[in-house]
This record gives C-alpha cells, sequence and structure tokens, in this order.
C-alpha cells in the first residue's frame, strides 16, 4: 500500500500539472478528492490493516492529499491569471514576500504596550545555571517545587556554586540577573527603580494542545520603595485593556509560587463572551499565568534590601494570551510552529 499511495502521489501532480483547462482540473479533483475518490478509498482501506501500519499509512495519506491540494491550487491559480497572449515586454511577476510570524507580531505588541508604561525590554540568557533559573528564586536544591517544571538538563559538569546547566524553564532566570545588572552600575545610578520586560524562550517537557516543548514567555519585574499589589493589578488591567480591547478585565486568584509573596494565578475575561461563560471559556476568565510580590528573599539574592524595596513580577506565555485574542477562536497552539504556509498566511 506503501507504494500504491507514493504511485498515485506522482500521477496525480503529473496529470495536474498536463491539465490545460478549468474543467480537466475540476474533473482530476473529484477523481481524486470528491467523495467517492481515490484518496477517499484509501483512507477506509486503513482499517483493514495492522495497527502498527495504520499511523504510517495514514501520514503517507495525508502527505499525498496535501501535494495534490496545494498542485490544483496552483494550477489554478495560474490558469487564471495567465492571458492569451504574451507581451515579452511587460514586466515580470515580483515575487511573493512574506511577513513576520504571528509570534512575532504579538511579541512586537507586548513589548510596546509595556514601554508606554516605562518598561525596558532586556534579554539574558536561554541557557543558564541552576542557581539563576532555581535556587536565587528561593528554590533550593532538592526542594519538590522543581519538579513542577519538567527541566531539561544540559549534560555538562556541575559547577559547586552555580550548580547545573539547564534550559531555562521561565525567564525569571532575568530576575535576579537584572538586580545585579543595576547594582553594578556606577556610583549613583546603581539600585532600583526596575522596569524590566524579559520575552525569551523557555523550555519544558511538556507536548500537547496548550503546551510545547519549547514556546516563548514574557517576564515583567518592577521594583521600587512603596510597589504593592495595587500596583500589579494596576498593570495587569492595563495591559488587557491595551492587548484586548478596553471591555477585557483581569483578575486575580490566590496561588503558591516560591519566588512571590504573596502569589496569584491570573486571569483574564473571555473575549468571546466577553465574561458571560461560553463553550471556550466555560466560566468567563481564562488562566493566562502567575505573578506575585517579589519575595524578599529573592531580593536579597539580588543584592536588594527588602526593608527599602518592594515590587512585583508576572510571567506568561506569549502563545497562550495571543491564542485568546478576538476572533482568532484557536485553542491549539501547536499550529503556530507547524510551518503550514496555509495557516501562517492568514495573519
Amino acid at each position: 500500500m506503501h507504494e500504491q499511495i507514493l504511485n498515485l502521489k506522482n500521477e496525480a501532480v503529473a496529470l495536474i500539472s498536463q491539465a490545460e483547462t478549468n474543467q480537466e482540473i475540476e474533473h482530476i479533483r473529484q477523481d481524486l478528492l470528491g467523495r467517492k475518490g481515490k484518496i477517499n478509498q484509501l483512507l477506509k482501506d486503513i482499517a483493514k490493516l495492522k495497527p502498527e501500519e495504520k499511523k504510517e499509512i495514514g501520514r503517507l495519506i495525508n502527505d499525498t492529499k496535501v501535494a495534490i491540494k496545494h498542485a490544483l491550487k496552483s494550477t489554478i491559480t495560474t490558469s487564471k491569471t495567465t492571458p492569451s497572449w504574451l507581451d515579452v515586454t511587460q514586466p515580470g511577476t515580483k515575487p511573493s514576500i512574506g511577513h513576520l510570524h504571528p509570534l512575532s507580531l504579538a511579541i512586537e505588541e507586548i513589548t510596546r504596550i509595556f514601554e508606554g508604561i516605562g518598561f525596558t525590554r532586556v534579554r539574558y540568557p536561554e541557557i543558564d545555571w541552576d542557581y539563576y533559573v532555581f535556587e536565587s528564586l528561593n528554590m533550593p536544591p532538592d526542594h519538590p517545587a522543581r519538579d513542577e517544571w519538567e527541566t531539561f538538563f544540559i549534560d555538562t559538569p556541575k559547577n559547586k556554586k552555580m550548580g547545573e546547566i539547564v534550559l531555562t524553564t521561565h525567564t525569571s532566570n532575568g530576575q535576579v540577573r537584572e538586580m545585579e545588572r543595576i547594582g553594578n552600575l556606577p556610583a549613583g545610578k546603581a539600585g532600583p527603580p526596575i522596569r524590566m520586560l524579559n520575552i525569551a524562550k523557555c523550555y519544558r517537557r511538556q507536548q500537547d494542545i496548550t503546551h510545547t516543548a519549547m514556546f516563548h514567555q514574557f517576564e515583567g519585574l518592577v521594583i521600587d520603595k512603596n510597589i504593592n499589589i495595587q500596583h500589579l493589578k494596576g498593570t495587569l488591567d492595563y495591559f488587557a485593556r491595551k492587548f484586548y480591547g478596553q471591555e477585557a478585565k483581569s483578575r486575580i486568584r490566590p496561588f503558591m509560587f516560591k519566588f512571590t509573596e504573596p502569589s496569584f494565578e491570573v486571569d483574564f475575561s473571555c473575549t468571546h463572551c466577553k465574561g458571560k461563560g461560553c463553550r471556550s471559556c466555560k466560566s468567563g476568565w481564562h488562566e493566562v499565568g502567575g505573578a506575585g510580590m517579589v519575595h524578599p528573599n529573592v531580593l536579597r539574592y539580588g543584592g536588594i534590601d527588602p526593608n527599602t524595596y518592594t515590587g512585583f513580577a508576572f510571567g506568561w506565555g506569549v502563545e497562550r494570551v495571543y491564542t485568546l485574542k478576538p476572533g482568532l477562536q484557536l485553542n491549539d497552539i501547536r499550529p503556530l510552529y507547524s510551518n503550514n504556509l496555509d495557516f501562517l498566511e492568514q495573519f
């Protein structure tokens, strides 16, 4: 059956390329993709296969179907745009120009929103020491909270002070690094305030409709005198309105993170039902990530006196907040990494 599918694919593409009229193309389409076409017949035959063969044959049939559709689309477009005469002095057709990936567009928008209220975009390592990813964030070695992150470790010698090297599980590794950076500035400029926005790739051993092994996260960190939860909640509401529309709202729920105290889960009101409750959200709200007041121990690790300064932090997945955009109706983040041009050209 493997050879039969490959032969069908090659014959189909050849027939389509030789078609001269739209009527011929439509006849080929019906013969291949129609309800009683050859592709559907192959799909019915899958039931007769052994369980271990079904996955591979199914993938081949799907690849063949995609190739046939692409060939049909290209041929139909050419037949509609090619004139019956040729003017050799006419300028040639320029190649199509691509555009930024939807996630790049989302990162640009997120950056502009936070820059509007004084945040500065920074970038810290995506491969970092255990010290910055866990220990300096109030998670000492062997602490059970580390198990939640499902970390990728790099096979390198362990450092006595910094520990092992890992692929960053979150952008929070930039928190203490940013505190250290501003602490090392020249005299008169060192120390808070901090208004940091760190956007980077993160890595966790998860893969489903809402998780991928590599994803993007943006981290906000504010440290200054007299910073409190009201400042955090105001920042969340500001982002919700700017990113989702003026009717969007945020809410915070008590939670537990080792690097913030108190800690919260952050929800944004559903953009599809305006918070009333629908099939997409079930409750009128969508969970997007975590936030909280920076734990005093984390401030100490960064060389900042918690008796003088306080701060808040938040960290959310770019893919997660982007899929909740009004009108997208995208409940699976994996197509964002599929390289499927038919999908990506919609943005």
